[in-house]
């Protein structure tokens, strides 16, 4: 389905704002474009009867998200077991600095995604899922680098957890001021913005002088990692 298809957001108990609900969005553009946006997931769960929150490497294809971990790590096979977990991704956009310290805040993109994880086992959705998650992180490398090998593939998990049970909140604009200080008028109020930015390729000391920079990471260079709504 694409992303200009895809149905509103259908609010649960658990993914239902109570709280300045006007900053949530409500429709599945705005979910895919915060998980599309960031680079890093925090996935959320339970074990051995303690929270773990783990950063993950990511990418989603539709409705489906694909993370991924490694078998020598006992948290993540727990997660690829099948568990309730509960997915976050955070794009920081500005600091919002207001006239009083209780009106300071964040511009921000945030996706809080719950479900249960289903380990992707088959071969084919296995190696797509390999796929997306590698083109997310770095897009073009699947066609230029080695795919993994069948020993590398042995010690990687690859799991799915449904965007059906999602929230998006999202803060932008100016600071929200009390009435009382706006007549402050010699204290500074505004956003500081955040922009995340490729820099320059490091080649690695062992490749040949010569073998440039592939135009797939060069390309970034110019492009944010992030961009702020329009």
């Amino acid at each position: 389905m694409s992303t200009s298809q895809a149905p509103a957001l259908s609010p649960t108990p658990r993914s239902t704002p109570t709280r300045k609900p006007h900053r949530y969005a409500t429709d599945r553009d705005a979910l895919h474009k915060v998980l599309d946006a960031a680079l890093v997931c925090h996935l959320g769960l339970i074990v051995d009867g303690a929270p773990v929150v783990l950063p993950t490497a990511y990418g989603r294809d539709g409705g489906t998200l694909y993370l991924h971990g490694s078998t020598g790590s006992g948290n993540v096979r727990a997660a690829a077991e099948g568990t309730d977990v509960c997915v976050t991704v955070s794009v920081l956009d500005g600091v919002v600095y207001a006239r009083s310290l209780n009106n300071h805040s964040m511009n921000f993109r945030c996706a809080v995604v719950h479900g249960r994880t289903r380990a992707v086992t088959g071969d084919d959705e296995r190696w797509h899922a390999l796929r997306v998650i590698s083109e997310h992180l770095s897009p073009g490398s699947w066609d230029y680098a080695r795919t993994p090998s069948p020993k590398e593939l042995a010690g990687t998990l690859v799991y799915a957890v449904d965007l059906g049970e999602a929230s998006v909140k999202i803060r932008a604009g100016a600071p929200g001021e009390d009435e009382a200080d706006l007549d402050a008028h010699d204290v500074w109020a505004g956003v500081l913005p955040v922009h995340t930015t490729f820099g320059e390729p490091v080649t690695a000391d062992y490749v040949p002088k010569g073998v440039a920079v592939p135009a797939h990471v060069a390309d970034r260079v110019t492009d944010r990692t992030v961009r702020p709504p329009s």
